[in-house]
Parts: structure tokens; sequence; C-alpha cells
């Protein structure tokens, strides 16, 4: 089989795509062919090197969390799949850039016939880490207000749909049309663009002036700050990505009673995550999980792709297709 291969930490150059031995599946373990896997901006900074030493893979190694396809073979034990099955997977042994992957049965989870392989390939990181930032730690409930920051990316649009399904008001915004329009195809009540200069005075008209109860954060460096301005008392900042050092009062959110809490998906405890796939399966059932796959690039440029996941004006999942 083909697979993206990484060697040594570095630019989005330092992956190429090899000739691998096909995986076999070990005792609880089951093999996956990938149709889509999905992209993540937090790939690109483990490919570059720049997380903590250990948090960063050991070399070589092949990059990717996110894919769906089909399941090949299974190991003894595994009772919850089978060859055939549509899946999609939320983690793996063996890295999901690939033609094929190893994974452990409690990674592989029903992908129902209504959503593509490429929709399944931006379930499970995006929609994660917006159910876990807005309900587990977050405890968002319905009647109050999230601002979605950067609400046309992946995360983002997963928060928006959540967000709304859970009865709570949802602004969110985006820097391009497209964008803004796709932010309310997905159910957001309000959208701003966060490219004009006024758009948290326009924010604070929506709130009456009482700000909102959660924000969920795209960019930390450049927003956190202003955030901090705009939160109701006793309102709380979910910071779900940064690129940078961050400055701010913190007297804007000691007056506000304010709580700001990091965001990693894969910090949360084994109820959790068997909740959030409960969830997921019956709201992918039902039509509340609509991922958006905003383009789909061939394996052979996951350079591309990594470079394309950091660009301004985020729209949807980007997926590389085998």
């Amino acid at each position: 089989m083909k697979a993206i291969r990484v060697h040594e930490f570095g630019p989005p150059e330092v992956m190429r795509l090899e000739e691998m031995p096909d995986p076999k599946p070990g005792d609880g373990t089951v093999v996956v062919r990938v149709r889509a896997a999905g992209v993540n901006p937090v790939d690109t900074y483990l490919r570059s090197g720049s997380y903590p030493p250990q948090r960063l893979p050991k070399l070589p190694y092949t990059p990717g969390m996110d894919a769906a396809g089909e399941v090949v073979s299974v190991g003894r034990g595994v009772a919850e799949v089978k060859a055939g099955d549509r899946v999609y997977v939320a983690g793996s042994l063996s890295g999901t850039y690939a033609e094929q992957l190893l994974a452990l049965e409690k990674q592989v989870h029903p992908l129902p016939k209504q959503l593509s392989f490429s929709q399944g390939a931006a379930i499970f990181t995006p929609y994660a880490t917006a159910y876990h930032a807005l309900f587990h730690l977050a405890r968002g409930q319905a009647g109050e207000t999230v601002l979605v920051h950067g609400a046309s990316g992946g995360v983002g649009t997963a928060a928006v749909q959540w967000a709304r399904a859970a009865g709570m008001t949802v602004i969110g915004t985006a820097g391009t049309e497209k964008g803004k329009k796709l932010v309310m195809e997905n159910g957001a009540h309000h959208v701003l663009d966060h490219n004009e200069p006024d758009y948290l005075d326009q924010l604070m008209k929506l709130t009456g002036g009482a700000g909102v109860n959660v924000i969920l954060e795209m960019l930390a460096n450049k927003n956190l700050g202003k955030d901090l301005t705009v939160l109701a008392n006793k309102g709380r900042v979910m910071v779900i990505g940064s690129r940078g050092p961050v400055e701010i009062n913190m007297r804007d959110a000691m007056n506000r009673d304010a709580w700001i809490h990091g965001v990693a998906i894969f910090s949360s405890s084994e109820p959790e995550m068997r909740g959030i796939h409960a969830a997921l399966l019956a709201s992918m059932e039902n039509g509340t999980v609509r991922p958006v796959v905003g383009q789909e690039i061939p394996l052979a440029e996951a350079s591309r792709a990594h470079q394309a996941v950091l660009q301004p004006g985020s729209y949807g999942k980007i997926v590389l297709v085998p």
C-alpha cells in the first residue's frame, strides 16, 4: 500500500508518499481501507515538531488521526465490527494518511450510509473537539449565547451545529462572504465578519449589551484579549486554537468572574469519549451532524493540504483521498 511518511520534523515537504507493507490485524485490532483521511491543524504542528517533545510521534511515522472507509479484516476478539462495514476512525495505531490503517477496535465506529466517506473523515476531531468544549468544559446550556469565532472551519461548523441543536443562541464569525453564508446554512442565528473593525460592537448590540456566555476561540493569539471584553458575567472562553503568544488584560477577566480554558480532545476521559461517540452516532442518524467538506486533495499532495489548512478564510474540512 501507499502511505505518507515523515522521517524528520520540518516543513510540509518532509512528507513523502512511500510504499509500505499492508497492515495485518492482531488481537483486538482492525484493518480499514481508507477512502478519505481528515487533515487537522494539529497534524501540521506535529509534523513541524512544534509540540512538546513528549507529545511528538516517534520518527518515522504516518500522520493523521481522522479517516473513513471500509473494514478489511479484524483480529481475534473483535466483536463490534466486521469486514465490509462502513466506519469512521477516531485515531489509529498506524496513522491515517494511507491507503490502509491499523486501529484498535475502540477507535473504529459505524458510519451511517447517509454520510459519504469524505464526510466521515471530517467527523472525529472537529465534532469531538466542539462537543468537548461546549458541553464537557464550558457546560453550555439551552438559552445561553455562544460566539463561535472562526465558524466556517471544520471545528467551527461542528460547533454551530451542536450549539443550535442544544437550544443555544449562536453567533458565528467568518472572514469571507462564502464563509458567512456557510455559517448561516449550518444554523447560526447571526453571522459577523471578523475583518470589520466594529464587529464586536455589533455583537454587543445583538446581545443587548449583556455579552455572550460562551466563546469558542480558534485563534487565541489574535482574539483572546478582545474576547474578554464581550463576555457576560461568569462567561467562559474555550481556547481551541492559538498560533503564538497571547497578551490579555486580566482585569477584563476578573471583572466578569470569567473562565479561560484550554481545550485538548485527547485529554478527554474514557467516559467522556464514549459519550461523544454515542452523541455522534445519534446525531448523524437524525441529521444534526452534517460535516462540511471544503476540499478533497489527493493523498500524494498532502503537503499542499498542510499549507491549505492553515490559510485564512477556512471553509469546511480538508480531506485527503487515496
